[in-house]
C-alpha cells in the first residue's frame, strides 16, 4: 500500500514475541479501564437489552406481528451501525483525535460540521422514505401483515436520525476519555422499551398489534432522550460553532475515508437487510421463491431476531467493548508501530479471551437458554417457535469470537487510515453470505442464515489477519498471538469437558424451571472451571483486563496522546 499522510513510510513494526507485554504502562492501563468501564456499563445494558428482547418477544410471540416489528426496529439501527457506529465514526474518529491533540478549535469545528451534515442527510432520507412508504400504503397492500410491516416502519424512521447523531457524539466523548457516557445511553433505550411493553400486561384488551405500536412509539421517544443525554455528557468538552473556516481539510480527509468504508459496511448493512428480506419474504413477497415453496413463514423474522440477539450479548458486552476500547489507542500510536503492533495484539488476546468460551458456551447452553427466555406462561413462543430458535442460536454461536477479532482488526486498518481493505473484505464476505444464504435455508429454514453469518465471519477473520500483514506491515496472529490462543482454547475445552458432565448428570428437562436448572449450572460450573483453568495456565489476559490506568484514567492518557 502506498504511504498517506495518516500512514508515512515506514518499515514494518518490530513486534515484541510476548504479543501484549510490550504496551507500555500507561497505556495498557489506559486500555484495561476503557475495556472495563465499557464492559460493565454495556453489561448492565445488556441485561437491560436482553430483558427488553423477552418482553418483546414474549408480548408479540413468534408470529407475523413480531416479525413486522423486528423488521421495522431493524432499520434505524442499521443506519446507526452506518452512519453512527460504523463508517462516519470509523472516518471522523481518528481525524478528530488528532486534532484535539494539535487544534482543539478544530476539532470542534470538525465536530460541528459533522454533525449538521449526518442531521441533514439522515433527516432526509427519513421524509423521502416515510412518502414513499406513505404512497405504498395509499396504493394498497397485498395483505394486512405487510400494511401492519409497513406503518410499523413508518414510525420508527423518526429514530434513525437520532440514534446515528447519539452514535457520532458517543465517539467524541470516547475520544474525550469519556467512556462511561456512551456505553450507558443504550440503557435508555432500554428502560423506555420495557416500559412499553408492560402495556400489554396492565392493559387486558390490548392486541398484539396495538402493543406492536406502543413499543414502536417507546423507541422513537427513548432516541430523543439518548441524543439528550449524549449532548449533555459533551458540556464544557467542545464548543458548537457554525463559523467553520479553515475544516475543509480536516473534513476533506474525513470524507476521503469515509467513502470507502460506507461501501464496504453498507455492503455488510444490505446483508443484514437481505437475510431479513429472505425471513420476511412470505409475508412482503409471497410464498415461493425461484419458483420454489419458500421453506419460511410469517414467524420466521422474529425468530431470527430474538436468536441474534442472544448472541449478540457476549459480543455486545466484551466483543464490541475490546474493539470500543481499542481504537482510541490505536489511533494515537497510529505512527508508533511497535508499541500499535502491541495494542492490536493485546486487543485481539483480550477479544478471544472472552470469545471463545462464549462460543462455546452458548453451543452449550442453547437449548435451556432459548426455553427459559421464550417457553412458559401465557406470554411465550410455540413449542416449535423455542425449538426453531434454539437452532438458530446455535447456528449463530459458533463465531462470536471471529465477531469479535473482526471488530478489532476492522479498527486496526481504520487507525491506519486504510479504509479500502476492510471495505474489499466486507464486499467479499457479503457475496459469500448472499449464496450461503440461498443455499442453507432450503435444508435448515431460518438456521441457514446464522449458519451463512458464521461462515462468512470466519471467512473474514482469515482474511483480514492475512491483509493485515500485508498492508500495516503487521503479523497479526504472530507466535506470541498463537501461543495465546492456544491457552485460551486449552481453557475453554476445559470448561466445555465440566459443562458437558454436569449436564449429564441432571434429569433431562420436562418444564420450565428445569432448563432454568440446566442454564444456571451450566453458567456457573462453566465460569467457574474456565476461570480456574485460566489462573492455573496463569493466562496474562486477566492481569490485563484488571490492570489499573494511570492517574487521570483514559482521559488522561488520551489528553497526553
Amino acid at each position: 500500500m502506498p504511504p498517506t499522510r495518516d500512514q508515512p513510510d515506514q518499515p514494518p513494526a518490530a513486534v515484541n514475541p510476548t504479543a501484549g507485554a510490550g504496551v507500555d504502562e500507561r497505556t495498557g492501563g489506559a486500555f484495561a479501564a476503557a475495556v472495563r468501564v465499557v464492559s460493565g456499563l454495556t453489561l448492565v445494558s445488556r441485561f437491560a437489552g436482553l430483558a427488553r428482547e423477552t418482553l418483546v418477544a414474549r408480548v408479540l410471540g413468534d408470529s407475523a406481528i413480531g416479525s413486522a416489528f423486528a423488521a421495522a426496529f431493524l432499520i434505524p439501527n442499521l443506519f446507526r451501525r452506518l452512519f453512527g457506529e460504523g463508517a462516519l465514526s470509523a472516518a471522523f474518529i481518528p481525524e478528530y483525535v488528532r486534532l484535539l491533540r494539535d487544534d482543539p478549535p478544530q476539532a470542534s469545528r470538525l465536530a460541528s460540521a459533522v454533525l449538521a451534515t449526518l442531521g441533514v442527510v439522515t433527516l432526509g432520507l427519513v421524509a423521502l422514505a416515510e412518502i414513499v412508504l406513505g404512497a405504498v400504503l395509499l396504493a394498497g397492500t397485498p395483505s394486512d401483515d405487510a400494511r401492519t410491516s409497513i406503518a410499523l416502519t413508518m414510525v420508527m424512521l423518526p429514530l434513525m436520525p437520532m440514534v446515528c447523531g447519539t452514535a457520532i457524539l458517543g465517539g467524541m466523548l470516547q475520544a474525550h476519555g469519556r467512556y462511561a457516557p456512551p456505553a450507558a445511553a443504550p440503557i435508555i433505550l432500554n428502560l423506555f422499551m420495557i416500559a412499553a411493553c408492560l402495556v400489554s400486561f396492565l392493559v387486558p384488551d390490548a392486541g398484539r398489534a396495538w402493543t406492536a405500536h406502543a413499543v414502536a412509539w417507546g423507541a422513537v421517544a427513548s432516541g430523543v432522550a439518548q441524543l439528550a443525554w449524549s449532548l449533555a455528557a459533551l458540556r464544557g468538552r467542545t464548543r458548537w460553532t457554525t463559523r467553520l473556516a479553515g475544516v475543509r481539510p480536516a473534513a476533506r480527509t474525513v470524507l476521503t475515508r469515509f467513502m470507502p468504508v460506507v461501501v464496504g459496511m453498507g455492503a455488510l448493512q444490505l446483508s443484514t437487510l437481505g437475510d431479513a428480506l429472505i425471513a420476511m419474504w412470505p409475508t412482503w413477497i409471497g410464498p415461493t421463491m425461484f419458483g420454489r415453496p419458500v421453506p419460511l413463514d410469517g414467524a420466521s423474522n422474529i425468530i431470527l431476531s430474538t436468536a441474534s440477539r442472544f448472541y449478540q450479548f457476549p459480543l455486545g458486552v466484551f466483543g464490541i467493548a475490546v474493539a470500543t476500547a481499542v481504537f482510541p489507542l490505536l489511533a494515537r500510536a497510529a505512527h508508533d508501530g511497535p508499541n500499535f503492533a502491541s495494542v492490536l495484539h493485546r486487543g485481539l488476546r483480550v477479544a478471544m479471551f472472552i470469545g471463545l468460551p462464549a462460543s462455546v458456551g452458548l453451543v452449550l447452553v442453547a437449548d435451556d437458554l432459548t426455553n427459559v427466555l421464550l417457553a412458559g406462561g401465557e406470554h411465550a413462543f410455540s413449542r416449535e417457535g423455542v425449538a426453531r430458535a434454539t437452532a438458530v442460536l446455535i447456528g449463530f454461536a459458533p463465531a462470536v469470537w471471529a465477531y469479535s477479532l473482526n471488530n478489532v482488526l476492522t479498527r486496526a486498518f481504520y487507525a491506519r487510515g486504510d479504509t479500502a481493505t476492510p471495505m474489499r473484505v466486507s464486499i467479499a464476505v457479503v457475496v459469500l453470505n448472499v449464496g450461503l444464504n440461498l443455499a442453507l435455508i432450503w435444508p435448515l429454514r431460518e438456521a441457514g442464515l446464522a449458519w451463512a453469518t458464521t461462515i462468512g465471519a470466519c471467512v473474514q477473520f482469515a482474511a483480514l489477519a492475512w491483509l493485515c500483514s500485508r498492508h500495516l506491515g503487521i503479523d497479526a496472529v504472530d507466535p506470541g498471538v498463537l501461543r495465546g490462543f492456544l491457552g485460551i482454547a486449552a481453557s475453554t475445552a476445559a470448561m466445555a469437558a465440566a459443562v458437558l458432565t454436569a449436564k449429564a448428570l441432571l434429569p433431562s428437562p420436562e418444564g420450565w424451571w428445569d432448563h432454568v436448572i440446566g442454564a444456571g449450572v451450566s453458567v456457573a460450573v462453566g465460569g467457574a472451571v474456565f476461570a480456574a483453568a485460566a489462573i492455573a495456565l496463569k493466562r496474562p489476559e486477566i492481569t490485563w483486563l484488571t490492570q489499573r490506568g494511570p492517574a487521570g484514567g483514559v482521559g488522561a492518557v488520551m489528553a497526553e496522546g
